[in-house]
């Protein structure tokens, strides 16, 4: 055992820093630091490291360890917290830690560094009828008239819409230009051109 590994189980009384684990544990720098010192490695268990390494391999209730952990002062230990409660985030429970999380600029840096969080799994997402993502600047067609309230026009079918916006908190409706009126229409009434 290395003089940094020795520091590692002295700090961590021998165990895991995650899940507090004594079985199997091995010195992991978190990346993307390659230099193997105390403050950029935690000491962890064979259980979390092959979680953390192999996403396919989570076992969600596992890390509800990470409820105790996360309060560490060890930033390599928050980071790491971060990144999996990130990753669970789907769970309801992690999402809830996640809010109660604070990391100071430079720690919240080094845990988004790898681009976990990054994923689009919670941003809005808006469709056309078909089903096709659409994004800011698309055009599309209109596919049915719409009554244009407050502007007392008809939208005809068929009327292309340039360079649309997104409404980014309503997944169901797009901003564009009609006869010179700029409306909000309702994705499910367009196809991506």
């Amino acid at each position: 055992m290395n003089n940094i590994e020795k520091k590692l189980h002295t700090r961590s009384n021998s165990s895991c820093e995650l899940c507090k684990s004594p079985d199997g544990l091995t010195a992991y720098i978190v990346p993307p630091k390659t230099d193997f010192n105390e403050d950029f490695s935690i000491l962890i268990c064979e259980t979390c490291k092959d979680q953390i390494e192999n996403p396919a391999n989570i076992t969600p209730n596992h890390w509800r360890c990470l409820n105790d952990s996360m309060w560490s002062e060890i930033s390599a230990v928050q980071v790491v917290a971060w990144r999996m409660l990130t990753r669970l985030r789907n769970e309801g429970w992690p999402q809830d830690l996640l809010d109660m999380l604070y990391l100071d600029e430079e720690t919240l840096t080094w845990a988004k560094a790898t681009g976990e969080g990054d994923d689009d799994e919670n941003k809005i997402k808006h469709f056309d009828s078909n089903g096709v993502q659409l994004q800011d600047g698309d055009s599309v067609v209109l596919i049915k008239d719409l009554n244009v309230k407050g502007a007392n026009f008809t939208a005809k079918r068929g009327t292309a819409v340039r360079r649309i916006s997104l409404v980014w908190d309503n997944p169901n409706q797009i901003e564009g230009r009609v006869e010179g009126q700029h409306i909000v229409i309702l994705t499910q009434y367009v196809k991506k051109i």
